[in-house]
């Protein structure tokens, strides 16, 4: 039987008990210095005291504040405590601000408790991985036998396998498919036996895995992993014709199959669920402000430039989908027919976006007999992103979301590359890295494309959240926008 290593946030629940024991005792220590007692003798602060837990296990499992703690030093994890303590008590702050009851309860007992927190996690969390890295090396370590071609190969497995500090595994010895002879060992690892006679080793020996890394497969190679299967013995088969096209890398079933899935991003389903709850919040919300600005500025658009004042143009969302992306016309009516007119004066190098210093589409904008600009309605709208406002309404729809890629137009979709189609493996967004990145400034698209790629590849909620606190200070300022 082999114990797969849970790859969800429970996998280190140990970590999070010790937060919450933690976080408890700073609420016990801060209440005890200021009011005397125990605070969940008071009705007040026993409740405040199940909130402080709720707040902590859904900041946990929104931001994954546990991924890879055993490998985090001292320094980032001094950090990434910090950011908790201060995510967690961010989030009692609002709670008590949307109940309105912050006035009663004490301003000390909570800036305490944020202090102990951060002292008792922090000293917690390195104590406990001392522990595991302990226990893990003297208990649980399970004796390993690596397969591979050649002590080259040998020594690169070893390599890569001992890098990471708290491995369940014991390396106990190498078998080298090739029998070259006169080696004894690599790294210190012994030579166990001829490829011949592994199976039979193994059956006579304490061995608990086998480690395959062979880049060539032959007949004999399926017949030893048969034997292993026959002894029950778990075999990790590590396949370079798969990794090399992928990091992300997931083992499902697939009708009678079971798949090696490789992806640049692997999203949980509950993040995903979570991160379209937040789209219908923030489309609610986008869409109501939105009536009311298109009240305001609608009718000073139809004086300018009369005809509709919303603007429908097709765009390319995830994976290649076509949907009707919505606008508030910033422009004339016949700015599709001018494109290609203007297109010599475009910024963006390759015409893989449309950009230009001076829009003479944009309602409003004119070049004067002398030789200056005139701007008007249209411009202040771009100038303050109010004309994407509607696109409030293709998300709540589901074809886009508030943080993605740029949505590209047909034409532009049309030239892409290979490496650009990477940019569409997610839903289209209102913002996004590029936005937040220089925006219109940003003339490269190859640079575009790279953050695009980035924002997918290093995909999470918490990036998402820093993106539009950076996007609503962009808008406020202006920055970037054309």
């Amino acid at each position: 039987m082999y114990k797969r290593y849970s790859q969800s946030w429970l996998k280190h629940i140990d970590f999070i008990i010790l937060d919450i024991i933690s976080l408890q005792g700073a609420y016990l220590i801060a209440f005890a210095i200021r009011q005397g007692g125990v605070p969940y003798a008071v009705p007040l602060y026993r409740m405040l005291g199940i909130i402080l837990a709720l707040v902590e296990v859904l900041f946990i499992v929104l931001f994954s504040t546990m991924k890879g703690v055993l490998f985090r030093g001292y320094g980032i994890e001094l950090k990434q405590t910090l950011e908790q303590a201060s995510g967690v008590f961010a989030g009692i702050t609002a709670y008590m601000f949307i109940v309105q009851i912050g006035d009663a309860y004490s301003r000390i007992v909570v800036s305490l408790t944020a202090g102990f927190y951060f002292l008792l996690s922090y000293i917690f969390r390195i104590l406990w991985k001392r522990v595991i890295r302990d226990h893990a090396l003297h208990n649980q370590a399970k004796p390993t036998m690596i397969v591979v071609a050649d002590p080259q190969d040998a020594e690169e497995t070893i390599q890569n396998l001992t890098k990471q500090a708290y491995l369940p595994y014991k390396l106990c010895g190498i078998v080298l498919t090739e029998n070259i002879q006169n080696e004894h060992d690599v790294q210190g690892v012994p030579i166990l036996c001829t490829f011949d006679e592994a199976a039979t080793y193994i059956c006579r020996e304490w061995i608990d895995s086998v480690f395959v890394n062979v880049n060539e497969w032959n007949d004999d190679i399926h017949i030893f992993l048969e034997r292993c299967h026959e002894m029950a013995i778990p075999t990790h088969v590590c396949m370079p014709q798969v990794l090399s096209v992928g990091s992300n890398l997931d083992a499902e079933s697939i009708g009678d199959y079971l798949v090696l899935t490789s992806s640049i991003k692997l999203a949980s389903p509950g993040h995903l669920f979570l991160k379209r709850c937040m789209d219908i919040v923030g489309g609610l919300i986008g869409s109501v402000i939105t009536l009311f600005i298109l009240l305001v500025i609608g009718p000073m658009i139809y004086r300018k430039s009369p005809g509709p004042i919303f603007f429908k143009q097709e765009r390319i969302g995830k994976n290649g989908r076509r949907f009707k992306m919505y606008k508030i016309r910033s422009m004339s009516l016949d700015a599709d027919q001018k494109k290609a007119a203007l297109m010599a004066q475009n910024r963006v190098q390759d015409g893989m976006m449309f950009k230009l210093d001076f829009d003479p589409r944009i309602i409003g904008n004119e070049i004067l007999p002398d030789g200056s600009r005139k701007t008007g309605i249209g411009e202040f709208i771009r100038k303050t992103s109010l004309d994407e406002f509607p696109q409030f309404f293709n998300v709540l729809r589901g074809e886009m979301s508030l943080v993605g890629t740029r949505p590209p137009t047909v034409d532009e979709w049309e030239k892409y590359q290979f490496h650009h189609r990477a940019r569409l493996a997610c839903k289209p967004g209102i913002t996004g890295m590029w936005q937040v990145n220089g925006r219109s400034e940003i003339t490269d698209f190859e640079k575009v494309v790279k953050l695009d790629t980035e924002y997918i590849t290093n995909w999470s909620l918490k990036l998402d959240f820093q993106i539009l606190l950076k996007t609503v200070v962009m808008v406020f300022n202006g920055k970037g926008a054309m």
